[in-house]
């Protein structure tokens, strides 16, 4: 199966798309340009809290496929997110208590969709990512998922930490995973439960951090310190997954 990145170039096609409910993974904007078309779609944007980057011309004409691109470029999904409620939902389906995987700030897209595949396999109801610094569903997530992408809803949020303690309210825990914490294997991780994967580079932020109930280690053998994203969270996945089968 092939997956085209959507790109939509031009002032006014772009700000339909986002008066159309569209949803815009990124949009590109030429840096400096303050004129009233460009205003009205930052304004757009805004309200639908749409990334933004001003770029210079050079990138714009890199990205650009028509060369015609007027100083704004719109990156479009590959495909749809859903909302915090519809995990919940998949979860109330299927009579099952929730498990979700919430990803804080995973940059490559390959681990996103790894991840997917992972979380898919796993029988978790769905995804969490962030807005900004992180990767959205692009059409390399959607190859690397495998298919999992079709199964496996994702959604997409402003503020991580506050959606953790929303979903505190609907009797979940929340582990996250950290070379400092408590080793896996010791820790009650069965009901409801949320788990938490960090950034590639600098793990899982302060802040999301201090909202999770616990801190997992994976028990490290080798000579290097840490294992790839996507690798860890699926061995904590099926941690849960052991858990719940036992």
């Amino acid at each position: 199966m092939r997956y085209e990145e959507s790109k939509i170039e031009g002032r006014n096609p772009v700000v339909e798309a986002l008066r159309s409910g569209k949803t815009i993974d990124k949009l590109f904007v030429l840096e400096g340009c303050q004129d009233g078309p460009i205003n009205t779609i930052l304004r757009e944007a805004r309200k639908k809290d749409t990334v933004v980057h001003f770029v210079s011309k050079e990138r714009l004409d890199q990205l650009s496929s028509t060369k015609h691109h007027q100083g704004v470029i719109a990156i479009c999904a590959a495909y749809q997110y859903v909302q915090v409620e519809d995990i919940l939902q998949n979860a109330r389906k299927k009579g099952e208590d929730p498990f979700i995987i919430l990803l804080d700030g995973i940059e490559d897209p390959h681990n996103l969709g790894a991840i997917l595949r992972t979380a898919n396999l796993a029988g978790a109801h769905g995804l969490i990512i962030p807005k900004n610094r992180a990767v959205g569903l692009t059409p390399t997530v959607a190859k690397v998922s495998a298919g999992a992408i079709n199964y496996t809803p994702v959604a997409r949020v402003t503020n991580m930490a506050a959606v953790i303690e929303q979903l505190k309210k609907e009797n979940l825990w929340f582990v996250c995973a950290d070379m400092g914490g408590e080793l896996m294997y010791r820790l009650n991780l069965k009901g409801p439960i949320g788990l938490v994967i960090g950034n590639e580079g600098c793990g899982v932020s302060r802040i999301v951090k201090e909202k999770c109930d616990f801190i997992a280690s994976i028990p490290m053998k080798g000579d290097i310190d840490s294992l790839n994203a996507s690798v860890a969270a699926g061995v904590l996945a099926y941690e849960i997954v052991r858990q719940r089968l036992g």
